[in-house]
């Protein structure tokens, strides 16, 4: 009879017997304290490194908490690993061996989503990507621990046809992918990082400027991580000329909107024109930007309505930039009174109506001008400056002609109706 101590060493479910013997043998306990060792170190070394390099909630590394970032099962796999060679040379390491594959995936897949959503945070087609990239993962690692996998690739690679000079398969093809994926996730993760620490502290300004090189960063490394993809897929650059060629032309010919949209987009940002958090009016628009994008700037109203400009627009069109030099922004609201009023106790208590909003500065102060003389009345206009357009304008004006209203009822002046005299013969 043999005992559990002379039982094979299971590999992926090659031997489901032998897989379920190791499975029940007594040092399947030792193997189980020793993993839950290593996810407390993991923990221990990922909490210290949090405190050390203090990162942020969108840390790829990180993540939200010390267990949602990739360093938590990376490091994991790394301990896993190590602790799998070291059981190994004293017994058949059963849970261990399982442990390996499954942390492979899940560094995989946390891998791939992290990066996903710090680089594409607002875009509606990541989340069914990262679903996809989530079952692709685990269904390779069930295929891996059940010894399915090579059976499959060797399937696949039979599967083959002659394209030019070269001969592909299907397994070459979903390699290529594989692998021009991987290049991808690795060129945004990059692009994310430099793109975090350029504008950490930016503000102003310099928020523009950094935005432009980071912008042309990304785009940089993305070109580049796809001139690595396609070579790493087999394809052959040179034959990409006659295609930079075609589509050369069709940016002079179709894409002439396209191209200078793009063009518009990095003057924009590069000689600082227009800034994230200027209150710009164009084309009969008014809002805050909220967002400058290598083709298009988003315009955020105060009443929530968002514009999309294409940028060519902001560079060849008239745009009013209302808190370009600084954030004072001028304003003013118009009253009639009675011809037969106190014009000096008019103009102090329209003063005093602009003065008890805290919004109005008082430097410089609110002054009232006699603009016209009405057919109803006098007319006075009453002149205020705010910086703070983020706060809305229409509610301060609201709030002033309120304010006008209850003192003039106060004081007995008159506001006039609109009156007509019919003389009858």
């Amino acid at each position: 009879m043999t005992t559990l101590t002379h039982v094979s060493a299971p590999r992926p479910m090659d031997d489901f017997e032998g897989w379920l013997a190791a499975f029940t043998q007594p040092t399947v306990v030792l193997e189980l304290v020793v993993l839950a060792l290593c996810v407390g170190l993991a923990w221990l070394a990922v909490v210290g490194l949090r405190k050390s390099f203090d990162r942020s909630e969108r840390s790829i590394w990180f993540g939200r908490n010390d267990l949602d970032g990739v360093l938590f099962p990376l490091v994991l796999l790394c301990l896993g690993f190590a602790a799998r060679i070291v059981v190994d040379r004293y017994t058949h390491a059963a849970v261990l061996t399982l442990a390996v594959p499954v942390l492979v995936a899940l560094v995989v897949i946390r891998t791939g989503v992290k990066v996903l959503q710090v680089a594409f945070a607002h875009a509606r087609w990541v989340r069914a990507l990262e679903q996809t990239l989530s079952w692709v993962a685990w269904v390779a690692m069930v295929m891996w621990v059940s010894g399915l996998l090579p059976m499959v690739l060797n399937e696949l690679d039979q599967i083959s046809w002659k394209v030019g000079g070269s001969q592909l398969s299907v397994r070459n093809i979903l390699e290529g992918i594989i692998s021009a994926s991987a290049v991808l996730i690795i060129t945004l993760w990059i692009s994310s990082g430099i793109e975090a620490r350029l504008l950490r502290s930016a503000t102003g300004d310099a928020l523009s400027l950094r935005k432009a090189v980071s912008n042309a960063t990304r785009a940089l490394l993305l070109f580049l991580g796809l001139i690595l993809a396609l070579s790493i897929v087999g394809i052959d650059l040179t034959a990409l000329s006659v295609l930079g060629g075609a589509v050369g032309v069709g940016i002079g010919f179709g894409l002439q909107k396209l191209a200078a949209n793009y063009v518009s987009g990095f003057v924009i940002l590069a000689e600082r024109s227009l800034r994230i958090g200027d209150h710009v009016r164009v084309d009969g628009f008014e809002g805050m930007v909220t967002e400058i994008n290598a083709r298009y700037t988003v315009v955020r109203s105060q009443t929530g309505r968002e514009s999309i400009v294409p940028n060519e627009m902001l560079v060849s069109s008239r745009v009013e930039n209302l808190s370009l030099a600084d954030s004072v922004v001028y304003q003013s609201t118009k009253v009639q009174v009675g011809y037969d009023s106190d014009v000096a106790q008019v103009i102090a208590l329209l003063t005093q109506a602009a003065l008890a909003q805290p919004r109005v500065l008082r430097d410089p102060e609110p002054s009232v001008q006699l603009s016209e003389f009405a057919p109803d009345g006098l007319e006075f206009t009453v002149v205020y400056w705010i910086n703070d357009l983020q706060n809305g304008q229409g509610n301060l004006r609201s709030d002033i002609n309120m304010a006008i209203l209850a003192l003039l009822r106060q004081n007995h002046i008159d506001i006039p109706y609109p009156q007509q005299v019919v003389h009858n013969r």
